[in-house]
C-alpha cells in the first residue's frame, strides 16, 4: 500500500480506514491527475463586509485565542450567538483575510441544511481532485467522504467556514478533520449553544452584540459614508442602546434614516413610539446588506422549530412571558411560581393522540434550557437573579406576534408570579430587589392599561415602597393620579396609593403636603364600606381590602398626627365597626378599647363622644360574652338579658 501524490493531490485507492468518525487514511495507488490544479481555488460566495464594518478587536482576540491557545487540538472555532449580532460578518472577515493571506484552499459553505454540506463537500472534492476519477462521482456522500480525507492528509492550507450551522447533531460526521500538518482551519456559525459543538476539540466563543462604542462608531461611519452627517446627532448613543447594540437592527436603522432623510432624534422618536412596529421601523427595504429578512423574522427565526420540540409547546408561551419582562434579566425562580406553571399548563395543549404532559417546574426549567439551546434566550446560572435575559428587540418582536387576545393572560401571569417573587424576597437580598423593581417597570412599560385590569396594582406598590426616597415621592404622585382616573377617587387601591404619597412625604422636606393628602382623604377612607353600610361579605376580597386599607389609615394617622388625634380615633371606630360586621368580635373589641382611652384624653369622660363610644363598648362586651357562654353550655342555655336584646 502506498500513496502517490501529483503536486499536492493525494490519490486514493480502493482501501479506506475509518478514523475519527471519517473514512480516511492512504489507500491502494491511483493514475496521477492529467493537469495541474490551479491554485488558490475558492469556493462558495463569500459575503461582502458592511458597510462601516467595525473590526471588534476584542471579540476576534477571543477568537484567536480560542485557535492559538490549542492549535494542536482544536478543530474548528464555533461563533455561537442570537440573530443579528453579526456572526457570519465575522466569519466573512476571517474568510477576506485568508483570501489576502494566499490561503491554498477557501471554501464558504451554507451550514442551514446537512444535505447542502455535503454537496459543497462533493463539489469541493472535484475541484481540489480529492481522488481519482474512478472513486469520485459514486455518489455526494462519497465524494464529501473523500474530501475530508483530502483535508486530513494534505500539505495545502485551507479554510472552511461552515455558515449559520442549525443541527450539530447531523453534523456530527461531516465536520472537517483535524490536519496531520497543522495547516487547516474550520471557523462554524451557529445560533445553537449545544454541549455537542463544544466536542471534539471545538472551542466555542460566545458573540455578543457590539459593545457601546462600537455601536456608536458604526452610526457615526455609516452615515458618513452616505453623506449623510447632518443626521447625527447628540442622539446617536442613545439611539444605538435603545436598538440594543444589535448590529443587524443598526443596519437596518441608518439606511432608514438614510433613506428617510431623518435624524437619529426623530428616529428616535418613532422608534419609542408603543404604536410603532418592528417591520416599519426596520423593514426590509433597509436591507443593504444582504441580510435577506427582516431584523423581527431574524430574531425569532427558530421559534417555530423550537415549539415543536420537547417539551413540546411550552416554547411560545415561555418567550411571551419573558418578552414583558426585564430584557437585562429575571430570575430563574419565577419560572417555579404557582402563577407561571398555572399559565404553562393551560397553553400546553394537550396531543391528539397522548396523554396530557403534566406541566411542573422541571419542564418549566426544559423549556428555558431549550431556548436557551437555540439562542432565543440566554439562561445562565451566573447570573444570579437575573439569569434569565432576552434581548430588547427580541422582546418586542414577540410581542408584536402575540395575538391581541393572549395578552391579557400574558401580562396577569407576570404580576401574579412577580407578586409571589415580592412576598418571598428577603429583607436584605438589595440584588434580588432592584432586579425585581426594574421588572416591575419593564412589565409597567410594556402592559400599558392591562395591568390596571388584571388586578395587578399589588406589584406597583411593591415598587414604590422599595423605591430610594428621592424617587418614590414623584412615583407615588404619578401612581395616585393613575388610579384615581383609572378606578376612581374613593377606591381602595386609589386612596392606599395616597396615604403611601402621605407617608413618603412625611419623611422628607413635605410633611404640609403629607397632612393635606391624609385631610383631603379623611371623608373618603372614614365613609367607605362602613359608615355607609355598604359592608361587603365576611371573607370576600372586598371585605379583605376594606380591613387593610383601614389597618393602613389609622396607622398613618397615628403616625402623622398622633394616637389621640380626633381623626385618628375616628379611624379607630371605623375600623372597629368594619372588624364587627365580619365576625371578628375580638379584634373588634380591642380596637375599641384603645379608641375609648384616646376619646378620654382627648375630649374627656363627659363628652357625648366617648359616651357613645363608651356605650358601644359595654354592648359589645356583653353580646361577645353571652355568645361565649352559649357555645360552651350548648344550644339549649338561655340568653342572658344583653344577649337577648342584641338578638
Amino acid at each position: 500500500m502506498r500513496v502517490e501524490r501529483s503536486g499536492d493531490a493525494v490519490a486514493l485507492g480502493a482501501h479506506a480506514v475509518a478514523i475519527s468518525g471519517h473514512v480516511s487514511q492512504v489507500l491502494l495507488a491511483a493514475p496521477a491527475p492529467s493537469r495541474p490544479l490551479d491554485w488558490p481555488i475558492r469556493l462558495g460566495s463569500v459575503p461582502v463586509l458592511a458597510s462601516a464594518f467595525q473590526s471588534r478587536s476584542a471579540v476576534r482576540e477571543r477568537i484567536d485565542r480560542a485557535r492559538d491557545g490549542h492549535a494542536t487540538v482544536v478543530l474548528a472555532q464555533v461563533l455561537s450567538g442570537g440573530g443579528g449580532v453579526g456572526k457570519t460578518q465575522l466569519a466573512a472577515a476571517y474568510t477576506h483575510q485568508a483570501l489576502v493571506d494566499g490561503v491554498d484552499l477557501v471554501v464558504w459553505v451554507d451550514a442551514s441544511d446537512i444535505e447542502q454540506v455535503i454537496a459543497r463537500y462533493a463539489h469541493a472534492a472535484h475541484a481540489v481532485e480529492a481522488a481519482s476519477d474512478r472513486l469520485l462521482g459514486k455518489s455526494a456522500e462519497s465524494d464529501a467522504g473523500l474530501f475530508l480525507q483530502w483535508l486530513a492528509t494534505t500539505r495545502r492550507s485551507w479554510l472552511i467556514v461552515l455558515d449559520d450551522l442549525t443541527d450539530p447533531e447531523a453534523m456530527q460526521a461531516w465536520w472537517p478533520p483535524s490536519s496531520v500538518f497543522g495547516s487547516g482551519r474550520v471557523v462554524a456559525t451557529t445560533r445553537r449553544h449545544d454541549a455537542v459543538l463544544s466536542g471534539g476539540g471545538r472551542a466555542v466563543v460566545d458573540i455578543d452584540t457590539y459593545s457601546a462604542e462600537e455601536a456608536e462608531a458604526y452610526l457615526q461611519e455609516r452615515l458618513s459614508s452616505a453623506h449623510a452627517d447632518h443626521l447625527l446627532d447628540g442622539q446617536a448613543a442613545v439611539l444605538a442602546e435603545a436598538l440594543g447594540f444589535l448590529p443587524l437592527a443598526l443596519s437596518h436603522a441608518a439606511a432608514f434614516m438614510v433613506n428617510e432623510d431623518v435624524a437619529c432624534a426623530e428616529y428616535l422618536r418613532r422608534f419609542t413610539d408603543s404604536a410603532a412596529r418592528l417591520d416599519d421601523l426596520l423593514p426590509r427595504a433597509a436591507d443593504t446588506e444582504g441580510y435577506g429578512r427582516q431584523v423581527a423574522a431574524a430574531l425569532v427565526l427558530s421559534l417555530n422549530v423550537v415549539q415543536a420540540s420537547e417539551p413540546v409547546g411550552l416554547a411560545v408561551p415561555v418567550m411571551r412571558l419573558a418578552a414583558v419582562l426585564d430584557p437585562a434579566g429575571h430570575p430563574r425562580s419565577l419560572w417555579a411560581s404557582d402563577a407561571a406553571i398555572r399559565y404553562l399548563s393551560a397553553q400546553c395543549t394537550t396531543p391528539p393522540d397522548g396523554a396530557p404532559t403534566a406541566i411542573g417546574p422541571a419542564q418549566a426549567r426544559a423549556a428555558l434550557r431549550l431556548l436557551h439551546r437555540y439562542s432565543l434566550l440566554t439562561d445562565h446560572a451566573q447570573a444570579g437573579s437575573r439569569a434569565v435575559r432576552l434581548h430588547a428587540l427580541t422582546a418586542r418582536a414577540v410581542r408584536e406576534c402575540t395575538p391581541d387576545a393572549a395578552v391579557p393572560e400574558v401580562v396577569k401571569t407576570a404580576a401574579d408570579a412577580l407578586t409571589e417573587l415580592c412576598d418571598e424576597v428577603p429583607r436584605g437580598d438589595h440584588e434580588m430587589r432592584a432586579t425585581l423593581l426594574t421588572n416591575i417597570d419593564s412589565l409597567d412599560g410594556c402592559s400599558g392599561d392591562l395591568l390596571w385590569q388584571v388586578d395587578g396594582h399589588y406589584v406597583l406598590r411593591w415598587a414604590g415602597r422599595n423605591m430610594a426616597q428621592g424617587a418614590a415621592v414623584p412615583y407615588w404622585r404619578g401612581l395616585a393620579g393613575i388610579s384615581e382616573r383609572k378606578l376612581g377617587r374613593a377606591h381602595p387601591s386609589t386612596l392606599i396609593a395616597r396615604r403611601e404619597l402621605a407617608l413618603v412625604c412625611i419623611y422628607g422636606p413635605l410633611r404640609k403636603e403629607a397632612f393635606a393628602v391624609l385631610q383631603e382623604d379623611f371623608p373618603h377612607q372614614d365613609n367607605r364600606l362602613v359608615l355607609e353600610g355598604s359592608r361587603p361579605a365576611a371573607g370576600s376580597p372586598e371585605a379583605v381590602s376594606a380591613v387593610g386599607l383601614l389597618k393602613d389609615t389609622v396607622s398613618v394617622r397615628q403616625r402623622l398626627l398622633g394616637w389621640a388625634h380626633p381623626a385618628t380615633l375616628t379611624g379607630q371606630a371605623n375600623l372597629a365597626l368594619l372588624h364587627w360586621s365580619q365576625g371578628d368580635r375580638s379584634a373588634a373589641i380591642g380596637v375599641l378599647e384603645h379608641s375609648l382611652a384616646g376619646y378620654r384624653a382627648t375630649f374627656g369622660p363627659h363628652h357625648p363622644y366617648t359616651i357613645s363610644v363608651d356605650n358601644r363598648l359595654r354592648s359589645w362586651r356583653e353580646q361577645h360574652k353571652w355568645r361565649w357562654w352559649r357555645r360552651t353550655r350548648g344550644p339549649s342555655a338561655p340568653a342572658g338579658p344583653a344577649g337577648r336584646a342584641a338578638m
